[in-house]
């Protein structure tokens, strides 16, 4: 064997072994590239599973609240509408032009010598003063209470009394059917 001869068979010695471990580098970069698209592909798809959880999340929160707010818009509208038919009940009773007005008084005064002597005072709406005047029968007329209409009957000694005012009666009525004025204006 000759130098030229062992130098050849080293060379091809060392060149498969570089060969090898090109292959071997290859397959392991290889091996190591794929464990982290693995890895990669893992986070990713965990971070997309959360992602769409926390956006579903979001997005039930955020229904949720638009719902919450269209009621509480729903019920200030309908809140609103009682406030302003109330109102516009007692702008009728306040209005002495009222057609209903003298009768409900004459009522109220059947009443009131239904519930009490005739030495209770009559303590008139400003409003209803001179219409009660004509009908307070034996009683006394004295001053005048605030109000829509109407009366307060009053002991003589003050002890005890009788609301009748329009107002009082209203809200009274009113408090007793505001389920069926609920009804009536929104079903």
């Amino acid at each position: 064997m000759t130098l030229e001869t062992l130098a050849k068979d080293i060379a091809a010695s060392a060149e498969a072994d570089i060969k090898a471990l090109i292959d071997e580098a290859k397959n392991e970069a290889k091996k190591i590239t794929d464990e982290a698209k693995d890895k990669a592909s893992k986070i990713t798809e965990d971070a997309n599973t959360r992602a769409e959880r926390e956006a579903s999340q979001i997005s039930r929160e955020v229904v949720a609240s638009a719902r919450q707010a269209n009621q509480k818009a729903i019920l200030i509208a309908k809140r609103e509408a009682m406030d302003s038919t109330h109102a516009a009940l007692k702008e009728q009773l306040a209005d002495p032009g009222f057609k209903g007005r003298a009768s409900m008084l004459k009522s109220l005064m059947a009443k009131a010598d239904k519930m009490a002597t005739s030495d209770f005072v009559i303590r008139p709406v400003e409003v209803d003063r001179k219409a009660l005047g004509d009908l307070k029968g034996k009683r006394k007329v004295g001053e005048s209470v605030d109000g829509l209409g109407g009366f307060i009957l009053e002991a003589a000694d003050g002890s005890v009394s009788f609301d009748m005012r329009f107002d009082t009666m209203l809200d009274t009525a009113w408090n007793q059917s505001l389920s069926e004025v609920n009804k009536i204006l929104f079903e």
